[in-house]
């Protein structure tokens, strides 16, 4: 969107919050950037050039606005939308895989050679791999230096850099202002308790929680995910520890706060947490394109922005829907919560009733068949699923691509439409899957007068394209029935 001009001035002259993160204003005159929505009187059209990352601004020489901070606005919708190598090699980046494997590791992840990753990303981005990590990286200090009372060199190494003097030099260079300088712009209300990280989680407005909130809350597992005190709480598994996450809706932004076991870890947990709730998607263009449909028109005016609950752990939410095929809900649960018991590994949760971390694949294909209490068909299924995932012949990450993926779903022994295309959903982030098999789904069309069968239904879906996912949502909600996973 930053090459086209006019709709980028039209959209800074009028702060439209919508486009944060979509694109940034780069002020010639002063080397500031800003996001969309900066509350400062816009500078004349002739002085802004745009760019479409913060990391490309900051390689350009322009330092983040204090006022707006448009660092910390809400990703681009584009990353998670799309699944072609830009948008594969995004989702990598912000899950903190440069800064642990370097370029040379990102290029392995996505089988593609490193010169032509970089090549591709400065065609869309305007910067790099590691630019684009470098500024992550420098969000992350910022974070850190607001958020706890670390000494810096702690904050330095947690946020990824390799020296002291790198992470001053950056800091001074993206934000015009020393690490110790940034520490005292820290508003005197800030509680700061040893070893939590309170945040707030940005996103494009508007956001109807019920749907989102109230499907995690629903299909909790015990001692791995819990609702308490108006908050959504759970475990995490993380590259150098574990988390624990509690995420609260708020009219504006969702409230985090993260118990971290290695600060290390930060970039990553607040990803996948953005992840699972969706906040980097723009709801205004899928809720115009559904609104096209005259059937889900009403749906979308009553509760626009609704999200699709996705996941922390692809893998975690795979063993999870092959637990819940052709069961209910409240099924699905006792079966998982019974697996975390058994071979989860336990964790200390001082605020709340977390037990666990869901298991590894590693450690459920070390379980014996016999010991799964589910019909033999299934233990098929799920002892395949889990070695594929243990060494790594299946693999399901941020950086799948969609289309490979479901092919090697399928093939697997008890993996049907309906299991690939939830996965899909979920797990792989496509927000063009869809589930005309599915009996909530069905139930909603018959009365609301769409097609019920899966072959029609489908055929009246086209229109909907691409965000048949975010439909599924608004025909969910209007089922008033439990959810159920019933077809495989």
């Amino acid at each position: 969107m930053h090459t086209d001009t006019e709709r980028c001035v039209r959209a800074v002259q009028s702060k439209d919050a919508r486009f944060d993160g979509w694109f940034f204003t780069a002020v010639t005159t002063t080397r500031i950037y800003c996001r969309p929505s900066c509350p400062v009187v816009p500078p004349k059209p002739e002085n802004m050039t745009f760019y479409p990352s913060a990391a490309a601004c900051q390689q350009a020489g322009f330092r983040a606005c204090k006022r707006c901070r448009p660092d910390t606005s809400p990703g681009s919708p584009e990353w998670n939308q799309r699944a072609d190598l830009v948008a594969r090699a995004m989702r990598l980046i912000a899950d903190g895989t440069v800064d642990r494997e370097g370029v040379p590791g990102l290029a392995a992840r996505l089988g593609y050679s490193t010169r032509q990753i970089e090549r591709q990303l400065l065609a869309e981005l305007g910067a790099g791999p590691l630019a684009l990590a470098r500024a992550q990286r420098a969000q992350t200090a910022r974070l850190l230096i607001e958020t706890t009372a670390l000494p810096m060199a702690e904050i330095a190494f947690a946020a990824g850099f390799s020296s002291i003097r790198t992470f001053n030099d950056t800091v001074r260079e993206v934000f015009a202002l020393s690490p110790s300088e940034l520490r005292t712009r820290r508003p005197r209300t800030t509680v700061l308790t040893p070893g939590t990280l309170t945040l707030r989680l940005p996103f494009r407005a508007p956001l109807t929680p019920d749907n989102l909130f109230g499907h995690l809350a629903a299909t909790a597992v015990p001692g791995v995910e819990e609702w308490r005190d108006g908050a959504y709480r759970r475990t995490l598994r993380l590259p150098y520890g574990h988390g624990i996450a509690s995420l609260t809706p708020k009219s504006d932004h969702i409230a985090c706060r993260l118990t971290l076991s290695d600060l290390r870890d930060l970039p990553v947990a607040i990803s996948r947490c953005r992840r699972m709730l969706d906040l980097d998607a723009d709801p205004v263009a899928v809720d115009d394109q559904l609104r096209t449909d005259p059937v889900l028109a009403p749906l979308v005016d009553k509760s626009p922005g609704r999200r699709v609950p996705r996941t922390v752990d692809e893998a975690e939410f795979a063993v999870r829907a092959v637990l819940g095929q052709q069961v209910s809900t409240a099924a699905a649960r006792t079966h998982a919560a019974r697996l975390v018991t058994a071979h989860g590994e336990p964790v200390e949760d001082p605020e709340g009733g977390l037990t666990h971390l869901f298991p590894s694949p590693e450690a459920l294909a070390a379980v014996a068949p016999d010991a799964l209490a589910m019909p033999r068909s299934r233990r098929t299924t799920f002892t395949t699923l889990v070695t594929q995932l243990a060494d790594s012949t299946l693999h399901l990450g941020v950086e799948s691509d969609w289309a490979d993926t479901r092919a090697r779903l399928l093939s697997l022994p008890g993996f049907g439409p309906w299991t690939v295309d939830v996965i899909a959903m979920r797990a792989l982030g496509d927000p063009d899957a869809f589930l005309p098999t599915d009996l909530g789904i069905r139930r909603a069309a018959q009365e609301l007068g769409l097609p019920s069968t899966p072959a029609a239904l489908t055929a009246r879906a086209a229109a909907w394209r691409p965000w048949r996912a975010y439909a599924v949502q608004y025909l969910w909600a209007t089922d008033t029935h439990p959810i159920n996973f019933l077809p495989v």
